[in-house]
């Protein structure tokens, strides 16, 4: 007995000096974590009894869980600080941020509107000139809005005469809004904010009033309550918000999560779309021409995602993906609008379309294998030209009112920074209006588009950017980023943060994972609820192609994504632990079992169902939910979390248990850390500098738990053509 309790030290002494060995390999710190409160709080689904100890940390407004997120910041910030070169990563960023960002111009009343941001502005600036004086007027500058940037502008919208203006802002990054009405020629303030907007729009009727739309307070904390009955009000110029008149929504037995509320441009119609998901929605007509005219419905069920593009008079322009998963165009008169009345315009193409309109005509946007093709249409339906686009990427524009006689459009991709061009759709000319001036050779750079199989055998495309030159031999330092859900499709865009990463010989890699809109509504039915795996294969999947082709390994790859994606992080990491090196899920959502019970949260249902549905679908929601998942002694990635305390999309308390449950169970040698932005949101107006500081942690975080003591070089060799 004594030589066994003799043998049982030996053996425990060895493992503990390689663990301290395989640390220090690592460029691993000890890390002591805080002690956080386990609870016997048991939660029981259909007769199943599951505990969830870390229940306590979803009071966002508790001292204890206030006291838990500074020293977990305390712990986080201690390891971060001791990165050697996190600083440098800084400077590069600040350095390659530094440039002067336009965007396209817009009329209303007598001026020309653009946003501006000199390089390192927390916020853009909205600056004006007019016809005859091309000087730039500061119009709003959203960086006087706090004193730390953290309150920025989340909407603006003018009268019809331009006049007056409506917009809102958000303090802290939470989804809550104020609207502010202002005369434009004096930018003084013409009453009393609005307060307690969400998940709005500001449509005006005239110059008398607008619609927005908004919930009413939740009991308990606004950041995290339960909100699920979206209203639309119509404020006029000159009341008080007390007396806004109350337009759709309300009725408790006719519950919308979110309903968007359109004037079209002639002033005729009121547009209404109630959602009770994020996928899916009603539509419905107001003539406001006729006084005391009701409500029409176009559509009164979810089985389709349909809007209004434009409309000539009574004649109704709609998109939709009812009967045509790809999208198409139809024509209806707005007396018998419904869809037995539905004439094709545009018909369905094997290819998604996303449609704009501008100086009377229409721009059909096709993603094919996400890249754009553009194609103009008149009003006749006639096809005029298809554009010609400055290369293989993302367009944005086209887009403007009936009577603007340029339009403007973006192009960029992840190794072109986005630029601008103003178009004449009359001759389809396109010239050149604002190049900027970056400090990075989109030549040295290459991306290019590979299709692997997954898991079972749909094939998945992903574009792969690196810079040219790089050495495929297994030992790269690789960013996998996806998101793959909620009918989202990531096309190519440029990132200063990427170009950074690439710069420092990177490999920055993008999969089109089922559950986006890359190819339609079946695309992305097959990663929703019971389907969901899916889309956790087809990110697997891509790290193994990475793998195989040797871009990288499993040392050297990274996986990365915010949100939706941040599940996707959380998932693949718990499942495919041994796949990566580095795990960084953003703002995910982690607790499938109750993410339905926060917020806006239940209208996320049509992608992953409840566990409050069935027995099954209860058991596949626990068998790859995150924060489920997390087992005693397994040798998670190094993994650094993130998230804002003002989240009120995601509750960070997603975020907090998760961390919770990987610290407890990590096994020694990978860093759990979790990195809480204080008056952060989402993501939405997150200030420059926040977002500067948060990727110089991100990727230092990354590199130094791959092993490197300093920046990685881009490569040596003479750059290939």
């Amino acid at each position: 007995m004594k030589k066994l309790l003799a043998s049982l030290i030996v053996l425990t002494l060895f493992s503990a000096c390689k663990n301290e060995q395989e640390l220090k390999k690592n460029n691993n710190q000890i890390v002591n974590y805080p002690i956080t409160k386990i609870t016997d709080t048991v939660d029981t689904y259909f007769g199943v009894e599951v505990k969830d100890p870390y229940r306590w940390l979803e009071d966002d407004r508790s001292p204890e869980t206030e006291a838990w997120v500074k020293d977990e910041n305390k712990i986080t910030n201690d390891y971060l600080n001791k990165i050697p070169f996190r600083d440098s990563i800084k400077n590069r960023l600040s350095t390659l941020w530094n440039y002067e960002k336009i965007g396209s111009p817009f009329k209303e009343g007598a001026y020309n509107y653009f946003y501006k941001n000199n390089g390192l502005q927390d916020q853009y600036v909205i600056y004006r000139t007019t016809d005859n004086d091309k000087t730039e007027e500061v119009f709003l500058d959203p960086n006087t809005f706090s004193d730390n940037g953290t309150t920025s502008l989340g909407g603006l919208s003018f009268s019809k005469d331009g006049s007056m203006a409506a917009y809102s802002i958000s303090e802290g990054g939470s989804d809550w809004r104020k609207i502010i009405i202002i005369n434009t020629e004096t930018k003084a303030v013409i009453e009393d904010t609005l307060v307690d907007v969400k998940f709005s729009g500001m449509s005006w009727k005239g110059n008398a009033g607008f619609y927005y739309s908004s919930y009413d307070k939740p009991k308990g904390s606004e950041l995290s309550a339960k909100t699920d009955q979206h209203k639309v009000y119509y404020h006029k110029i000159g009341t008080n918000q007390s007396q806004d008149k109350l337009i759709f929504g309300g009725i408790a037995d006719q519950k919308h999560r979110y309903i968007n509320a359109t004037v079209t441009e002639d002033d005729h119609y009121l547009i209404i779309s109630p959602r009770t998901s994020t996928s899916g929605n009603k539509l419905y007509i107001k003539d406001l021409t006729k006084p005391n005219s009701t409500f029409i419905p176009i559509l009164e069920d979810t089985n389709s995602d349909t809007y209004l593009l434009d409309n000539i008079g009574s004649k109704l322009f709609l998109v939709t993906n009812l009967n045509a998963p790809n999208k198409k165009i139809i024509t209806v008169d707005a007396s018998n609008p419904t869809p037995e009345y539905w004439v094709d315009f545009i018909p369905e193409t094997e290819n998604v379309l996303t449609p704009s309109i501008g100086t009377q005509f229409i721009f059909a946007n096709y993603m094919v294998d996400a890249v754009s093709h553009i194609k103009q249409y008149d009003y006749n339906g006639k096809l005029v030209r298809e554009v010609e686009l400055p290369g293989v990427g993302t367009v944005n524009g086209f887009a403007g009112k009936k009577e603007n006689e340029t339009l403007y459009f973006t192009f960029s991709n992840y190794t072109t920074p986005a630029t601008s061009y103003a178009f004449n759709p009359k001759t389809g000319d396109s010239e050149v209006y604002v190049k900027p001036n970056v400090d990075f050779d989109p030549d040295q750079y290459e991306s290019k588009q590979v299709f692997y199989n997954s898991k079972d055998g749909t094939k998945i495309p992903m574009i792969i950017s690196y810079k040219k030159g790089t050495d495929l031999n297994g030992k790269n330092p690789t960013i996998l980023y996806a998101y793959g859900g909620f009918n989202i499709s990531l096309t190519p865009s440029f990132s200063i943060a990427n170009a950074v990463w690439m710069e420092k010989g990177g490999i920055y890699a993008v999969p089109n994972l089922r559950g986006g809109g890359e190819y339609g509504r079946a695309w992305h039915d097959a990663g929703t609820k019971m389907q969901k795996q899916n889309v956790f294969d087809d990110f697997i999947a891509a790290a193994e192609y990475l793998i195989d082709n040797k871009y990288t390994s499993s040392k050297y790859l990274a996986i990365k994504g915010g949100s939706n994606g941040g599940l996707l992080v959380g998932a693949t990491m718990t499942q495919r632990p041994d796949l990566m090196k580095v795990a960084l899920p953003a703002v995910g959502v982690l607790d499938m079992l109750r993410y339905h019970t926060f917020t806006a949260g239940a209208g996320w249902a049509y992608d992953y169902g409840t566990a409050e549905d069935n027995k099954e679908m209860f058991e596949y929601l626990k068998a790859y939910s995150p924060v489920h998942n997390v087992k005693t002694g397994k040798h998670y990635p190094a993994t650094l979390i993130t998230t804002g305390d003002h989240d009120d999309r995601v509750v960070p308390a997603h975020s907090f248990k998760f961390a919770a449950q990987l610290q407890s169970k990590q096994k020694i040698g990978n860093p759990v850390l979790i990195r809480i932005e204080t008056d952060a949101g989402h993501g939405a107006g997150t200030p420059v500098s926040k977002t500067i500081e948060q990727y110089a942690d991100i990727f230092g975080f990354t590199l130094y738990n791959m092993g490197f003591d300093t920046l990685p070089n881009t490569p040596t060799e003479e750059v290939k053509g």
